[in-house]
């Protein structure tokens, strides 16, 4: 479900000195870019569910605790056309309101502006999997976003 309205409704991306990150409700992708020619053999990449650790070429790109917690056996990297490394890494809580403010703890952090971009395409992502006929990748959202938006569970159907 997340990757189809990902692409209809594209990524909010926070940018690092290295790369990017990015998140929806299920997932955080990071997007390290390397120099053109490494190898997978140049790559050292821990995933752990509470912790990352990235070296390319013996040199460190990022090692920390990680802002909340994921399925580390789920987690993922790839080197692409020797220049890209992507890592995807599941998130253990996946509820529209755990919406990630940095990728570790205190580094890497989302500016106010992207901050507020990624709550509002995580609750939109919420409605669109509570209304799966409706169409909310174009949406705008205003008013009580944060915390993954009003809770509508108490109304009556």
């Amino acid at each position: 479900m997340s990757v189809h309205f990902e692409e209809r409704s594209g990524v909010v991306p926070c940018k690092t000195p290295w790369g990017s990150w990015s998140q929806t409700m299920e997932e955080v992708f990071i997007e390290v870019d390397v120099p053109h020619g490494t190898s997978a053999k140049e790559i050292k990449c821990r995933l752990g569910s509470r912790d990352i650790e990235l070296h390319v070429k013996g040199e460190e790109i990022f090692k920390g605790k990680l802002f909340d917690t994921t399925m580390s056996d789920e987690a993922t990297w790839t080197l692409e056309d020797k220049c890209l490394i992507r890592i995807i890494l599941m998130k253990t809580n996946r509820e529209a309101g755990n919406c990630w403010s940095s990728l570790l703890e205190g580094e890497y952090c989302a500016n106010a502006w992207v901050q507020d971009q990624m709550q509002r395409k995580l609750t939109l992502e919420r409605f669109q999997r509570e209304n799966p006929g409706f169409d909310f990748s174009g949406a705008e959202i205003s008013g009580n976003f944060a915390g993954g938006g009003p809770d509508f569970s108490s109304l009556q159907k």
